[in-house]
């Protein structure tokens, strides 16, 4: 590259830094490889939908009322260039209206945060609710869950250059984003009780919290902290291994739904067949080094 266009690079670069962008997309998800194996997805058979009350309701709308997020690299991202979210809940989701409706694409979109995920069901706003949620018997108080069809612990992320926080072990005093609504806080105050904790609305505002500084660590799912990593940019680091006990993520569905029958039946068949083990493998795995696919976690 001549010298004039890579002095031209680094400018755009420096001035990219000094205007405070947040986390760069990194590798981007294999988009064919993702939308040919939710188009060879499973789809039920009428008496199986009819079997359930959940799924003829959807089936009769023609969509799938789907409640998740669009901002998450790993998980659910969308490309505004072609309007499709991809990851491994996007998937799974795009699979469940597949396997209703025919069509992955046959659902309709509302954005979720930690703190409204309950009510968008209460309120008959949403069908299900599939954003790495994680599966608490506060929350299984006023909904129901399907699932677990991922299970992750706790992280500690912290910037590139930070030498003073090494693990959890080391948040006694510092400031530490989570995330409300989320387990976050729960689990500070179990492993680190005299860290300064500082609740934000979404998992992005957390992040913007620590690369400008305003906080010294951000402590969340381990998988949510992967998106940063993932994205490549080389700000952040993830402090010690992850650490408390697993969180199980659940879909999110009406209380006392029959949906949690449907739901986990079609979770059984497409953990048979090795389409779980393809969409983590596409979605997670080759994006952030993994090879060693998971094992999913039992179903009931």
């Amino acid at each position: 590259m001549p010298i004039k266009s890579i002095l031209k690079s680094t400018v755009v670069a420096l001035a990219f830094v000094a205007a405070g962008p947040l986390f760069a997309q990194g590798t981007p998800i294999n988009a064919a490889a993702f939308d040919a194996l939710v188009a060879q997805g499973p789809v039920a058979d009428a008496a199986t939908i009819a079997s359930s009350t959940w799924a003829s309701k959807i089936k009769q709308a023609g969509v799938l009322r789907l409640g998740g997020t669009q901002t998450s690299n790993l998980f659910s991202l969308l490309n505004e260039k072609d309007g499709k979210a991809r990851g491994f809940d996007a998937g799974l989701a795009q699979m469940i209206a597949r396997y209703i409706l025919g069509d992955g694409a046959k659902s309709q979109f509302t954005q979720v945060t930690s703190s409204t995920r309950e009510q968008v069901l209460i309120n008959d706003q949403v069908d299900m609710v599939l954003a790495t949620y994680s599966i608490t018997p506060a929350r299984a108080e006023k909904i129901s869950f399907a699932g677990p069809y991922y299970t992750s612990q706790a992280g500690v992320l912290v910037k590139a250059n930070n030498t003073a926080i090494k693990s959890y072990n080391d948040l006694a005093g510092k400031k530490v984003a989570t995330q409300a609504g989320s387990t976050g806080p729960a689990i500070l105050a179990q492993f680190a009780p005299k860290a300064v904790v500082q609740e934000f609305q979404t998992h992005q505002e957390a992040l913007d919290a620590l690369r400008q500084g305003r906080v010294d660590a951000y402590v969340t799912d381990y998988t949510l902290l992967l998106n940063a990593l993932s994205q490549g940019t080389g700000d952040t680091k993830l402090a010690g291994e992850p650490f408390g006990t697993k969180d199980p993520y659940g879909i999110g569905l009406p209380k006392g739904s029959d949906g949690v029958a449907f739901v986990n039946a079609f979770l059984k068949k497409v953990e048979a067949d090795g389409t779980w083990a393809k969409l983590w493998t596409i979605a997670i795995g080759e994006r952030t080094g993994s090879t060693a696919v998971p094992t999913p976690p039992a179903l009931p």
